[in-house]
């Protein structure tokens, strides 16, 4: 299972004015020995940068110095404790983007009592030491208040009756424990360490066995996040994808389609569900998970989810020595009463239906496997899974020489074939 984290609703470009900056004017022998006050960007600017430095350093008091003394008790402990969490994360780069140029209108909210508020736009940006090649950026909604002469953050979650929402990772809901290794590392919580444990074992062979198909062209270190309840699963890979039937889902913050590179790549897993696999069945599931990642600069939204999900099932089971009927039970229970006659659509991948359909697209990627070989199977993929539906004819016929019709074809045969 795979979900672009804002690239299915909007890919938001990060922008940093430079301009906002007001001038200093010196003292000169016909100017006062005096400077002018430094506006609210240039205050808020220090602020964001004195707390970014802080997390870098690992410098408690400096982060919580400029929390507004008056702010709710509960923000202020919120604060503390993401400080706390964030201790045994491997930060490579924290930095806050702001202000931009716009700004929340505040005439709508009941505002605390202050000398001025402020909301201008903020972003998160950074950077996770080894699975990030750039910086991902997220939004921050904060409220701002200046109190004798002096700007404090006084609020995260303000702006919420605006519809702006305070982008939240695994360190804002418990400690934070991340086992490592040559592939990566795992991040989980209190009471996780059991299911961290399986996956950091399994790990560094699932990075080896997407590299052997994929090849060496991505990161090859993935960041695992194991939420400790169903509100930070929500808030990692949203309400529609934190469910207990996914064990498992990559999400990315942006993908660049012109350079080919996707930012902020995480796999989640439900740690419910996926704790309760067996160990063949996590394998799998990383193994799936995983060749998402790798594969996520070359795959824009609308591809074709049989090509995305089945080949990502391709790689999970390659090698596995799992026989087709055993891979696929509810696809043997289909191809004894009657052969499929189309490809699976992207609904049949919602609802009900949905584990046949994967277990469909599994065996059509199987198919194209054993007839174009493994190298074939990668390099369709590429195209087709740069592609929308309506396009998918015409890169068959191009690199197969048959139409979708032909693919269901030689599909059927082989599944007679694979399944007596």
């Amino acid at each position: 299972m795979s979900r672009f984290r804002g690239v299915l609703a909007a890919l938001v470009a990060v922008t940093f004015l430079a301009g906002l900056v007001t001038a200093v004017v010196p003292a000169t022998p016909s100017t006062p020995a005096a400077s002018a006050a430094p506006s609210r960007a240039d205050a808020v600017r220090a602020l964001l940068e004195r707390r970014a430095r802080a997390v870098l350093d690992r410098d408690e008091p400096a982060f919580t110095a400029d929390l507004d003394p008056l702010a709710d008790a509960g923000f202020r402990q919120r604060q503390r404790d993401l400080f706390r969490n964030l201790a045994s994360v491997p930060v490579a780069e924290w930095e806050y983007l702001a202000p931009g140029r716009s700004e929340t209108d505040l005439a709508e909210l009941d505002l605390p009592a202050a000398d001025e508020a402020w909301a201008p736009d903020v972003r998160l940006s950074y950077r996770l030491r080894g699975v990030d090649v750039e910086p991902s950026s997220q939004d921050m909604a904060y409220l701002f208040t200046r109190r004798d002469g002096r700007w404090y953050l006084n609020s995260d979650t303000a702006l919420e009756p605006l519809g702006k929402r305070t982008w939240r990772g695994p360190w804002d809901f418990a400690p934070s424990h991340v086992l490592a290794g040559a592939g990566g590392f795992v991040l989980s919580h209190p009471g996780g360490e059991v299911l961290a444990a399986r996956v950091l074992a399994e790990l560094d062979g699932a990075v080896t066995a997407v590299t052997e198909v994929w090849g060496q062209a991505w990161a090859r270190q993935v960041a695992v996040l194991i939420p400790a309840s169903p509100a930070e699963m929500v808030a990692l890979v949203g309400p529609g994808f934190a469910t207990g039937a996914i064990a498992g889902v990559a999400v990315a913050d942006r993908v660049d389609q012109a350079t080919h590179t996707a930012r902020g790549q995480r796999v989640v897993l439900n740690p419910d569900s996926a704790g309760a696999l067996s160990p063949l069945a996590l394998r799998v599931l990383l193994r799936h998970e995983i060749t998402h990642v790798a594969a996520r600069g070359e795959t824009v939204d609308g591809a074709p989810m049989w090509v995305l999900e089945g080949f990502a099932d391709y790689v999970g089971y390659r090698r596995s020595d799992v026989p087709p009927p055993k891979a696929a039970p509810l696809l043997a229970a289909r191809v004894r009463q009657s052969l499929p006659d189309t490809l699976p659509s992207d609904a049949d991948f919602r609802g009900a239906g949905m584990e046949l359909a994967y277990q469909e697209a599994w065996s059509l990627n199987l198919y194209l496997a054993s007839s174009l070989g493994e190298p074939g199977l990668v390099a369709l993929y590429r195209r087709l899974a740069r592609v929308r539906a309506s396009e998918v004819d015409g890169v068959l016929l191009e690199t197969t020489g048959g139409d979708g019709a032909v693919l269901v074809r030689g599909w059927r045969e082989f599944l007679r074939r694979s399944f007596p």
